[in-house]
């Protein structure tokens, strides 16, 4: 049974009943043929159909939609419920919580998971459904011999649950952020990595090796530098090793050799 609620509902109207109120004003009225405080929970067999095929069946709910269901046995003679449906079936998780109404225990309230396939070996799924029951509700159906009716109605509530967590794509941007931060760009563009830790113990000549200062300038300029014993580990009681220049620079004319040897005097006596 399936009527058009949404003209009886008042503008900006929002269903979010507690358990009680479901079972107190909805489900008992719907068990005893009495009128609900508001029409907007349709009667549909869910088991006949797949979850995301429910939301068409009610005209009320943008992220959950709310039914009332029969539910069918399994077998016969037992009290187990055909779950069930066209391309799956819902599967029971964790323990049954009791819905009471002051002290007394009027309702019971189950969670279940849509798996797609057959069981052992359906695909679980985000589709959720908690279903609410009186209490005492299957001793009344079983007194029809034969019959296959496990409850005359249970309240259906369904929902899609939503994917939690980081995204592929913000770990990535997270990776390169860090990556970014960790390097510097020497004069050639190229990368290199600024946790290069220098030994405690260096000469000049490993300076130089490492390219450390920079490179010497041949055009007879002058520049600045400063030497951080708390950054480059450098020894000032250390006494310096002679630097053979020419294994590692060209001398294309007479100025080059002659403003390397200052700069090497010059740290020579700085370092002294």
């Amino acid at each position: 049974m399936e009527t058009n609620t949404s003209s009886e509902l008042p503008p900006g109207f929002r269903f979010h009943p507690t358990d009680e109120e479901l079972i107190v004003h909805y489900l008992c009225n719907q068990a005893t043929s009495k009128p609900c405080p508001a029409s907007i929970i349709p009667e549909v067999d869910i088991y006949k159909f797949d979850p995301w095929e429910l939301p068409d069946k009610s005209e009320f709910g943008e992220n959950e939609w709310y039914f009332f269901s029969p539910r069918e046995r399994k077998y016969p003679n037992g009290v187990r419920p055909n779950r069930a449906t066209l391309s799956g079936y819902w599967k029971a998780t964790g323990t049954d919580k009791a819905i009471n109404s002051g002290s007394k225990q009027i309702g019971v309230k189950k969670s279940l998971v849509f798996y797609k396939g057959r069981p052992p070996k359906g695909i679980k799924t985000n589709w959720i459904m908690h279903e609410y029951r009186l209490i005492g509700s299957q001793k009344q159906t079983s007194k029809h011999i034969g019959s296959m009716r496990l409850d005359d109605w249970v309240l259906c509530r369904i929902y899609k649950k939503k994917q939690m967590g980081k995204t592929l794509q913000q770990k990535e941007e997270y990776s390169t952020l860090q990556f970014n931060d960790s390097t510097i760009t020497n004069n050639d563009g190229e990368q290199e990595m600024m946790n290069m830790n220098l030994p405690r113990t260096c000469s000049l000549t490993y300076l130089l090796d490492m390219n450390h200062f920079g490179p010497i300038l041949s055009d007879g300029s002058t520049f600045d530098f400063q030497i951080h014993n708390s950054n480059t580990g450098i020894d000032p009681f250390l006494k310096p090793q002679p630097v053979e220049i020419n294994n590692y620079y060209e001398a294309d004319s007479q100025s080059t050799i002659t403003n390397q040897s200052i700069f090497v005097k010059q740290m020579h006596n700085y370092l002294g």
